[in-house]
């Protein structure tokens, strides 16, 4: 029965039309206003308390790392795909949380140094629900979590161009979040092109310091021996054997250094390259030591030296600059050589690698070739200092402890010069080293909140008090098993002979005591239908031998 009475209620409710809905909703037009009315004030107080949210934002382009034509992809740009997956993952690097825990310290300065503290309402929290005068100071912790929260990160759709936008409470706050975010990446992006730079930078100049204190001994010895009356001078060819011998043996510490600072540089490409393919370093390290490579490398090695030894042996009156042309022009043509077979070897490997390796592994090739010229060049300078030493160490015993001295002075201080001109050199690379981050569009102080939308709200409140109103009339129907009209009774399959509508005339008020409608007024609608009730009740009974029962409904006794 039940479900056949819900059946009933749904196609009933499918059955209505507009004006049913109409003549329901005036029924309950009271209950409906009044949830209406309250739903609308409820969204009024609600936005009224939000507070005013302001949002800034900047932009900043992410350019690919500067390099060669051989990092390109060798046969093209698939969608710029490649382009997107830099960008996805720098926006993963401004959503670290070590990126985060800089700017909040970076912003905990900026509150420490603030004459306004009003400013800061992000970094604030209330004790209490109800009270905002209790307010405390957010740790460290705290206030990244908040960053990752109130700050959003996203790509324009097919640009280059990541969009930071931090939102606030307080205007000069956002846009002090959104500033730091762009100043703070950019620092860090420029720091992380520049470590290998740095490192070598670093490098030399504790060497620097090294190399100038053992000048100072070198120079507190040598003076101290002279001033305890030892030998004042040497004989020129002496001098000029220390002179070479010292030149010579500064190449090769200075080769040495820069070959242990390229071998850490390239320690640490390989540690990075290891993680990701482990194979790959060792097959670049083999293709990069393979025999023709080397013997170039070799023959630039001896050409050089032969150059410096040439250059070495300058004597007044004796022109050298022919053959020193001569040198040069080998050099070159062997570099040229050397050059062209690295870079057919780099399109070979970089065309067969994953473009996720495609730069560590350019890097890789770069410092082996660099290496293997560092190692042929020290080899080349120990075997010709050896030669010098053999020379050095046949001066006269009465010359060999000044020779000594000056030997260790003039070699500390040539080795000196060649470190801090290689420091020097390192320096400028670094700080002309630019970063792949530029700011295009600094952060700025909104003129005016951008949330909450206090109209949609409260339009949604209205829609929502339409909604909840006729809702709750329509639950109210569904569970109202009363009957109204006529209509209900034949929609639930009784036939109904007749209905008699509302008599004005039977109030009980009759002057003359008559309120037998029939009589009264005969011609009235009410006294046609009972006429016409006792008509279909007559001609109803076709079965006399079958009885019928007749139900008569009243909303009144």
């Amino acid at each position: 029965m039940n479900n056949n009475k819900n059946d009933f209620d749904f196609q009933e409710l499918e059955g209505r039309n507009f004006k049913d809905y109409l003549i329901l909703l005036r029924k309950n037009l009271t209950p409906f206003l009044i949830i209406l009315i309250m739903s609308i004030a409820v969204s009024i107080v609600y936005t009224l308390r939000l507070p005013d949210i302001y949002v800034s934002e900047t932009s900043i382009k992410i350019s690919k790392s500067g390099g060669s034509v051989l990092q390109s992809q060798p046969f093209g740009d698939f969608g710029d795909l490649g382009s997107d997956r830099i960008i996805n993952n720098e926006i993963e690097i401004l959503k670290s949380y070590d990126l985060r825990e800089i700017i909040a310290k970076a912003l905990l300065d900026s509150f420490a140094q603030s004459s306004s503290k009003d400013d800061f309402k992000l970094l604030y929290k209330s004790e209490s629900e109800f009270r905002n005068d209790n307010k405390r100071l957010l740790k460290l912790g705290e206030i990244e979590g908040v960053l990752g929260s109130k700050v959003n990160i996203e790509q324009k759709r097919g640009l280059d161009v990541i969009v930071i936008s931090a939102e606030s409470p307080s205007p000069k706050e956002a846009a002090l979040i959104a500033a730091l975010y762009a100043k703070v990446y950019r620092t860090y992006n420029l720091e992380i092109n520049r470590e290998q730079l740095s490192y070598i930078r670093n490098f030399l100049d504790q060497q620097r310091a090294e190399k100038k204190t053992q000048l100072s001994q070198a120079e507190d010895t040598l003076r101290a021996f002279q001033e305890k009356g030892g030998m004042i001078a040497l004989d020129e060819q002496s001098q000029l054997l220390i002179q070479q011998l010292s030149q010579f043996e500064a190449q090769m510490n200075a080769a040495k250094i820069e070959l242990v600072a390229s071998e850490e540089v390239l320690n640490k490409y390989k540690d990075e390259l290891s993680k990701q393919d482990p194979k790959l370093a060792d097959y670049l390290e083999s293709v990069t030591s393979e025999t023709y490579i080397t013997a170039l490398q070799n023959q630039i090695a001896e050409l050089q030296l032969n150059k410096d030894i040439a250059l070495a042996r300058l004597e007044p009156g004796i022109d050298i600059s022919q053959k020193v042309k001569e040198f040069d022009v080998k050099i070159r043509e062997l570099k040229d050589r050397l050059d062209e077979k690295i870079k057919v070897l780099k399109s070979g490997i970089l065309a067969s690698s994953p473009e996720a390796v495609r730069g560590i592994s350019q890097k890789i090739i770069e410092a082996e070739v660099k290496n293997q010229s560092l190692r042929s060049s020290v080899t080349g300078l120990s075997a010709l200092v050896n030669r010098y030493e053999e020379r050095f160490n046949r001066l006269p015993k009465t010359t060999l402890e000044l020779a000594r001295f000056k030997r260790t002075r003039e070699s500390s201080e040539k080795l000196f010069t060649l470190i801090e001109e290689k420091y020097q050199e390192a320096l400028i690379n670094e700080q002309s080293q630019a970063g792949n981050v530029l700011i295009i569009d600094n952060a700025r102080i909104p003129s005016g909140p951008s949330k909450p939308n206090r109209h949609l709200l409260i339009l949604i409140g209205v829609l929502m008090g339409f909604g909840l109103g006729f809702g709750f009339v329509l639950v109210k129907d569904y569970f109202d098993n009363t009957i109204k009209t006529p209509e209900d009774i034949e929609k639930q399959n009784v036939n109904v002979l007749a209905w008699i509508p509302k008599v004005e005339e039977l109030n009980g008020k009759s002057k003359n005591g008559n309120d037998f409608i029939i009589e009264k007024n005969p011609s009235s609608i009410p006294s046609e239908t009972i006429r016409g009730l006792r008509t279909r009740v007559q001609f109803s009974k076709v079965d006399k031998d079958k009885l019928k029962t007749i139900l008569v409904t009243s909303p009144a006794p």
